[in-house]
């Protein structure tokens, strides 16, 4: 039977619009393998469009893992993605196939194989009561004199806004201190399985035209009806904005308080913003082989030897 460490994963990381689902599906039917999507987001019900998440057509009939597993009035952790993510590589290799992890939340993927390890810390019950009385941006600031590390890690609007989030890195850094999440993180940490890191990383400006172009497609395709529609089954507006990025402008305009041109203008700044924290954060692994797109320069050649 193969152990963890001798279990191999392809992983394929890059910023938001990169191309990264595109990608693993092509080499999941060149490879006989299935993806798992490797999203913080993604695995809620019903986020959809705002999401990007893979439609039925852009799967191209390979089976992918670790979407809609949750419901969105729900917290889905990484500890929760790391068990999800270890039976679905555990089931898919049991098949004979090759597991292919796809997507941009960062700390999932170096919580899985082993480079980031997660606090053991319990909630506290009482502290989360008292934090939650105040604001994103007192609990932020809070976090900055308490972790100023963690805070850093943190420093994009969708993060900023995610009450659930900061109120669980106040929790951490209260027991362990400065650093008590992101101090963990080390490079020669990653043995829990035998992973090939591919990441693509575009000229920016080619990568920018592309956040906007997918925002157009995505507000086309209904992604304020998909709001609408989350809010009247009972996902609060507040719920929404702790989700971040597109819910977070989606919740502010459906509740009045940006016009829709600021809706659109606020998105593509801050997932600008964001796809330049993903590619800041993956830069610090030197096991990636970067390339620039998913179709010009993807090592099959070298994928196989690894794979032989």
């Amino acid at each position: 039977m193969t152990s963890s460490k001798e279990q191999k994963i392809l992983i394929i990381v890059g910023p938001t619009a990169s191309g990264k689902t595109r990608l693993a599906v092509e080499l999941a039917k060149t490879l006989n393998g299935e993806v798992i999507s490797a999203d913080s987001r993604q695995v809620y019900r019903g986020l959809d469009i705002g999401t990007g998440k893979a439609t039925k057509r852009e799967m191209q009939g390979i089976r992918h893992h670790l979407l809609d597993v949750s419901s969105p009035k729900k917290v889905f952790s990484a500890d929760d993605f790391v068990r999800h993510a270890q039976r679905a590589i555990a089931d898919i290799s049991k098949r004979g196939k090759l597991p292919i992890i796809a997507g941009g939340t960062g700390f999932y993927i170096d919580a899985l194989v082993g480079r980031m390890t997660l606090p053991d810390v319990p909630p506290n019950p009482t502290l989360r009561k008292r934090l939650a009385e105040k604001t994103p941006a007192q609990l932020y600031t809070l976090l900055k004199r308490k972790d100023p590390v963690r805070a850093a890690s943190m420093d994009t609007p969708s993060e900023r806004g995610n009450k659930v989030r900061l109120i669980r890195a106040l929790e951490v850094a209260t027991v362990h201190g400065c650093g008590g999440l992101t101090s963990t993180w080390r490079s020669d940490l990653h043995n829990e399985y035998n992973a090939l890191w591919l990441g693509i990383n575009p000229p920016f400006e080619a990568l920018e035209q592309k956040i906007r172009a997918r925002l157009a497609a995505r507000l086309k395709r209904g992604m304020i009806a998909e709001a609408r529609r989350l809010h009247a089954t009972g996902l609060s507006y507040k719920r929404m904005e702790a989700l971040g990025l597109e819910y977070r402008s989606l919740a502010r305009f459906l509740q009045g308080t940006i016009t829709r041109t600021q809706m659109e203008e606020e998105l593509a700044r801050d997932i600008r913003r964001y796809a330049k924290k993903q590619l800041t954060y993956w830069k610090r692994n030197t096991d990636i082989r970067w390339i620039s797109s998913p179709r010009a320069n993807t090592p099959i050649a070298a994928i196989r030897r690894w794979l032989s």
